[in-house]
This record gives C-alpha cells, structure tokens and sequence, in this order.
C-alpha cells in the first residue's frame, strides 16, 4: 500500500473520527465477550516476542548488544523514534535510547565502556569529566522496506541523558527530548558524574553522513523533563510534552522557522476561561470529553529553569494548565495530540487534541483562539492501558502504545471508530512506533532491554480484526 504525503495529510476528518468513535466505545462500554474478541484475534509468537494477527510477521530489526556499522554496539532501552524518506526509497530511522549514566550494561560503548576512547570528546555532549559519560542518544538505522533488510546502523547523538521520545520535523531532522533534569553537582556521592546540566532537546539530521552529530542543546524550548514534540508544518511552531506528573503543555516559536538553535518563544497553554485548570480529572471529571475550551499562552522567563521549576512558574504565576505526565505528541489533520499516561479518573490515560488558531502565534491569535479538548479517557485498562507513544497511519487509522502492565500492546483504531488490537508483548513496554514513508512497514520498539521490530502484513485486512462501536 503505497501512501503520498499529500494523501497522508490528506484524509479529510479521519484521525477526528476515530478519536470520537473510540470516546463513544469507551463511555459505551465493552463487555468480556468483546475483551476476548480483541485479544483472539491476536495469534501466539513462538518466539515470544511479539503476537501478531493472522497474515502479518515482524522482522528483528535491530537489538540491544549487536555490533553497528560504526564499530560500537547498539545501545538498550529503545523508546521514541522517527522514519524518514532516505537514498533510493530506503528508509531512516532515527532512534531514541532512554539510557542515564548508570545502565552501563546497555553503552552503545561497551558494558566497561572499553570504545569510548575512540569518540572525539566534542561529539560527546556530557563526558562525565572522563569518568562516566551520558550514554543516552540515538541511533540511525537505514532500512529497505522491499528487500526487508537492515542496510546500516550507527550511532548519531552520544552523551545525552535519558533520551525519551521526541518529534519529527518538516524539514528533515529528529528532535530527541532528554527526560532528565541532572546537572553538575547533584550527585554528592559522585561529584564528577555530571560535567553539564541536562534537560533539552537536541536535533539530529536523519540524512546524517554516517556518524554522530555535534550535540548542540536547544536551551531556548526550555529545560525540563522533555518527552516528545510535535511540529505544525504550517506555522513552524513546535509543541512539547512534559513527562510529570503536574506537567504543562508547551509550545516553542521559533525566531526563524527551521532553525530552532537561533532560539524563540516558550510558552505554555492556559484555558482562557480557566486560570490553573487540572486537567487530570484525578478527583472529579472537571474536564469533559468532547468540550472544546479556548486557550491563550501565556510566556515564561528563565527557560533554561535550573531548579527545574518551569511548570510551577507557568501554573502558580501565569495560570497555566497542568496535566498528568505529558507523554507521546504528533500532529495530523491540522491537530496537535498528546497522550497524557496517568489522566483520568482511574489514571488510565487521556488523549487531548489541541486545535491551533489560524492566526497561531501572532498578535491576531486572541480574536480567534486554539482550543483544546479531551478526545478520550476511557478509564478502562481492558480497553487501552496507560497510552504513551503514538502515531497516525498512512490511511487514517490512529496507532497508539500501551506502558501498562504486562502483557502491552498496540491498539488501532479505524476512522468509523472501530478499535483491534495490532500487537501484543509481555516483554516490556512497546514505544516509538511509526511508518516507512511507503506505508508497508510499521516500525516499533520494544524497549527494554532494547529491540525494533519491522511489521507487515495486510494492512487493508485490519477492519475485519475490528469491533464495532
């Protein structure tokens, strides 16, 4: 099945549609016959590895410990990850690793770090003074979706610090979001183990020459515990989530579209008619799915925050939203979505969806402001278990992954709002999925210790797989 960009974008009201449908299914209810339905449709691996249904197979990618292209291993603790069109209809895939100081096991440059003298220290963003490197960055694999073959792999961004999940931009790069907030002098026992403050955002080229990156921290979107961002193709505005449990909702403008490193605007967003709004819903439903709420952002000083207190500035000072732990975000059909894992009133996840003005990040933008609405809060583990990363497909449907309890899986659901099961693993959690820019491949991780899997199969079949509402 062979997708377009145009098209991609193109799916008039899709991703709107399904959301909407899997928000009727949830306050619908599902009985036990309908649980076991979704899950039967799902065969067993002998492999253990991932259960697929019927027709569709997976292909190990890439795992923890195997010897790339560059000499080093690959790192553990896959999360975010992106795809890119690359040379000859192959396909880039730019990889996060949630990796802090101390998994030394899983180092891209061995388990006694016995490579890491062969790293030209500038291309190291966190030495450690020489002692214990950040071993969190990314990997780029090249990929051929016809040949379902690994062409390459090797290591892009090094010495970063948990490496969560991140964004894709318009132009061609990766932003990988470092969900850790350490910086020198934290550590008393060991005051050598962190040489800069960590926290950013750091964009890696996914046409890179085959080596690492200069690691250049985007101070300007903020210091905090990143988690993903996603790109409005049409304003150039970056939106990012916060990974706590009293998060903001942030949004960067950038002073020159494309170059975020020459800095821009943080800001947060704030109900209008709501001043320090809780949209987690933990006490009472304040918040009620299929309400659209107008917003303005507020600004916020001292970005580079080194008492990590952003969210309390926006929320306590400006009367920003909070919410619970904002994790995966992407964009699509003129929307902005993001996953929050712990909302809700039995903190089983929400989805919102964020609506940008047409005049987003002007002047004129109070006369017609961007709304926000809760699309989902299903409050039901059986239905979808704690939401984290996500993506649309090629032909509309949503994709998301469950960080729950074992087993996890990959929920889709259809344009009419219909919902299946894609996968399911009791290995770990599953992150970073997205799609081979030819729409054959659904690329996902599994993350600890650390696989990527390439599924296909009859994607055109998955309606059959699914409950109606």
């Amino acid at each position: 099945m062979k997708v377009s960009r145009r098209s991609f974008f193109g799916r008039s009201g899709a991703v709107a549609l399904a959301f909407a449908g899997l928000r009727e299914f949830a306050q619908a209810g599902v009985s036990t016959r309908d649980y076991k339905q979704l899950d039967a449709a799902l065969g067993s691996d002998f492999f253990a590895v991932l259960d697929l249904p019927e027709g569709f197979t997976y292909e190990l990618l890439s795992e923890v410990g195997e010897r790339m292209s560059d000499g080093f291993v690959v790192p553990g603790m896959h999360d975010g990850m992106g795809a890119f069109l690359g040379p000859d209809g192959t396909t880039l895939l730019v990889r996060n690793h949630e990796l802090g100081s101390e998994h030394s096991s899983y180092s891209a440059f061995g388990p006694r770090r016995q490579s890491l003298r062969k790293v030209d220290r500038s291309f190291l963003y966190d030495s450690g003074h020489g002692t214990i490197p950040g071993l969190g960055g990314t990997t780029t694999v090249i990929y051929d979706t016809r040949q379902k073959k690994r062409l390459n792999h090797f290591l892009s961004l090094a010495g970063t610090y948990r490496n969560c999940a991140g964004g894709t931009t318009p132009w061609g790069s990766w932003i990988s979001c470092e969900e850790a907030v350490g910086k020198p002098g934290d550590d008393e026992k060991n005051p050598s183990a962190i040489e800069k403050p960590h926290g950013y955002n750091f964009e890696v080229p996914a046409l890179a020459s085959g080596g690492l990156t200069l690691p250049v921290p985007l101070t300007a979107m903020g210091r905090f515990r990143h988690e993903a961002v996603a790109v409005d193709p049409k304003s150039g505005i970056v939106y990012q989530t916060e990974d706590c449990f009293d998060s903001l909702f942030y949004r960067f403008i950038p002073t020159t579209l494309g170059k975020l490193s020459q800095g821009g605007r943080l800001q947060a967003l704030k109900l209008r008619d709501k001043p320090r709004d809780d949209t987690r819903n933990w006490i009472s439903a304040a918040i009620t799915p299929g309400i659209q709420m107008a917003v303005e952002w507020v600004d916020l000083e001292n970005v580079e925050s080194p008492d990590n207190d952003l969210r309390y500035q926006g929320y306590l000072e400006r009367g920003a939203a909070r919410f619970a732990r904002g994790e995966g975000c992407w964009y699509g059909r003129d929307s902005i979505y993001f996953c929050c894992t712990n909302g809700g009133q039995k903190r089983k996840g929400q989805i919102f969806r964020y609506l940008p003005s047409p005049h987003e990040g002007t002047s004129s933008e109070a006369k017609s402001p961007g709304y926000l609405e809760l699309f989902i809060e299903p409050d039901d583990g059986n239905l979808v278990e704690n939401c984290d990363n996500g993506c649309i497909a090629p032909w509309g449907d949503l994709i998301i992954c469950e960080d729950g309890g074992n087993p996890n899986h990959i929920i889709g659901v259809t344009p009419e709002g219909k919902i299946y099961k894609l996968a399911r693993t009791s290995i770990s959690e599953l992150a970073g999925p997205c799609f081979s820019p030819d729409g054959t491949t659904l690329f996902v991780n599994i993350q600890n210790p650390g696989v990527t899997v390439a599924i296909t199969g009859p994607w055109d079949k998955l309606l059959s797989l699914a409950i109606p509402v």
